[in-house]
């Protein structure tokens, strides 16, 4: 069974704001690479993209440790919820 997230209205915006953003600044990165920028430049803007994306993942992380994690603790699956969190950790810190 897939389990589904449960964000508020408010955290969809912001999300969905920040992905917009992200995904702005890769098309910038592609109009770079076309328009032969200098390498420094583009590297600056991967490192600038790839911050702003690591910041949803840590907004999402968040999120998902409040409610969705502190929900299967408080209806008494621990284990089950230590277990998940340990994988999304791997899952964030893989490269």
């Amino acid at each position: 069974m897939i389990e589904q997230a449960h964000h508020s209205d408010e955290i969809k915006r912001n999300l969905k704001s920040r992905l917009n953003r992200i995904e702005g600044q890769v098309k910038a990165i592609n109009r770079m690479i076309d328009e032969d920028v200098y390498c420094d430049d583009v590297l600056t803007q991967i490192r600038a993209t790839r911050s702003a994306l690591n910041s949803v993942a840590t907004r999402l992380l968040d999120h998902h440790m409040k409610s969705c994690i502190m929900n299967k603790i408080d209806s008494g699956h621990q284990s089950e919820a230590m277990e998940e969190l340990l994988v999304t950790f791997q899952k964030l810190m893989k490269d």
